[in-house]
């Protein structure tokens, strides 16, 4: 399994709005590719804006490719993110995902 791991950081007054659209945006996008497993979306607040972190988890680099093209390691970014004032990652990270562990 891989996690594709991505950022971006808004003011804390557009993070609500801007989260709904994440759903809207790259996780119905993800969701709809195959090879995709899931996704998880994290926030937290760094000097006074909210940092977003999307990890979508995926079969393997091919259904990654399928998603996001042959540079995988390019943001997928979306026409309305400015409407959010989002300072996005333009790189995502991607791990090997070793241990995968619920309880």
């Amino acid at each position: 399994m891989i996690a594709r791991e991505w950022k971006g950081r808004c003011p804390k007054k557009h993070a609500e709005g801007f989260i709904k659209y994440l759903y809207k945006t790259g996780i119905k996008d993800t969701s709809k590719t195959e090879g995709f497993l899931g996704a998880q979306i994290f926030n937290r607040e760094v000097n006074n804006k909210v940092e977003i972190k999307l990890i979508t988890y995926w079969v393997d680099y091919d259904s990654i490719k399928t998603f996001a093209g042959e540079k995988i390691e390019k943001a997928k970014l979306y026409p309305k993110d400015a409407k959010y004032k989002v300072k996005p990652d333009y790189k995502v990270s991607h791990y090997k995902v070793e241990e995968n562990y619920w309880i």
